[in-house]
């Protein structure tokens, strides 16, 4: 049986570790991490342990268009 290769959550902000860990099959969307030593939260993607910052502003804190 494979072993499953599995890593921690580093923050992109402070580049300490987080408390969420991903596995090599885990796929992440649009996912809110929360870091617990500079208490900021990031908007993340990960695929094969890779680890992606979005930088696109959320549509939820964007102002209402006005139609």
């Amino acid at each position: 049986m494979p072993t499953i290769i599995s890593e921690w959550i580093y923050c992109p902000v402070c580049g300490n570790k987080t408390r969420t860990m991903i596995r090599e099959d885990t796929e992440l969307k649009n996912f809110p991490l929360y870091c617990p030593k500079c208490r900021q939260e990031t908007l993340i993607e990960a695929k094969n342990l890779q680890v992606t910052v979005i930088t696109e502003p959320d549509t939820l804190d964007a102002e209402p268009m006005n139609v």
